[in-house]
């Protein structure tokens, strides 16, 4: 059963700014760890504008439903004001909406909907997606376009229907075309429109704000890509992603294991 839905917020949850996609810390048992969650957050906290647990940086496709609920725990418990984006990787619209309300019922802020696993899927399907559980979640919904992990590569014209959605507060846009990201700024009004590439800033000028790995480890210089969008703070953003392995496909592991070696997390393995 779900509740109600309220009337679509007047304001996106997060306009724009960094965004830390938190790893998810766990230990051998494959229990969340409170204290590393904390720690993570401190790490990071006077660099960025909201917290994103439990997407692909989190691994959250893997994510047992006890550890995304101690994930989304956590960090609601830790955020102290920072708003909190909870990832919904799941295959189906019925169970995003689910999470929505375990997510709500957390103190979240925000459900961050990914395309449905398994794809590819139809255009039509997609969309489809996305709109139920725009029209039945509690939270607002923030859309997630990426392809590697859903196996759903979206079209233009789905992502810009999508983004005109009622309850649509913002976007994590991965496609890794500047094109595509440059469209969906024109389109998308008042609805903000996130880049999830470190080394894109530049080439999407319109973007209100970056979805980024590297603000674990340098949220400082990634702050200053937003203030100062030159050639020369791209090139040292992107530098860094290169230093740190984060354009691979182990780059949460890599994220891991520098943080590990930083005594930030308590393990460094996969979920």
């Amino acid at each position: 059963m779900t509740r109600p839905v309220t009337d679509p917020p007047a304001r996106p949850v997060v306009g724009g700014g960094l965004v830390l996609p938190l790893v998810t810390p766990v230990g051998p048992d494959g229990a969340v760890s409170e204290p590393c969650v904390r720690a993570l957050i401190g790490a990071a906290r006077s660099g960025v504008a909201a917290l994103m647990p439990a997407i692909s940086c989190g691994e959250g496709w893997r994510l047992s439903a006890e550890q995304w609920r101690a994930m989304v725990e956590f960090t609601v418990r830790h955020a102290d004001g920072l708003p909190c984006l909870v990832g919904a990787q799941v295959a189906t619209a019925a169970e995003a909406v689910e999470r929505a309300a375990v997510a709500a019922d957390l103190g979240a802020d925000a459900v961050v909907v990914a395309p449905p696993m398994g794809g590819p899927a139809s255009p039509g399907a997609v969309y489809g997606h996305f709109a139920t559980v725009a029209a039945a979640s509690e939270l607002p919904v923030f859309v997630y376009n990426e392809s590697a992990v859903s196996g759903n590569r979206i079209d233009r014209e789905t992502l810009i229907r999508i983004l005109r959605l009622d309850r649509v507060v913002g976007m994590k846009e991965s496609s890794r075309s500047p094109e595509t990201t440059r469209a969906l700024v024109r389109e998308a009004a008042d609805t903000p429109v996130f880049q999830g590439w470190e080394d894109l800033m530049l080439d999407t000028p319109g973007a209100a704000g970056l979805v980024a790995p590297l603000a674990h480890l340098d949220a400082g210089l990634c702050g200053a890509l937003l203030r100062d969008r030159s050639p020369a703070r791209q090139a040292a953003v992107t530098a860094a992603c290169h230093r740190y392995g984060l354009f691979g496909d182990d780059y949460v592991l890599r994220v891991k294991a520098e943080l590990f070696r930083r005594g930030v997390i308590a393990h460094p393995g996969p979920v």
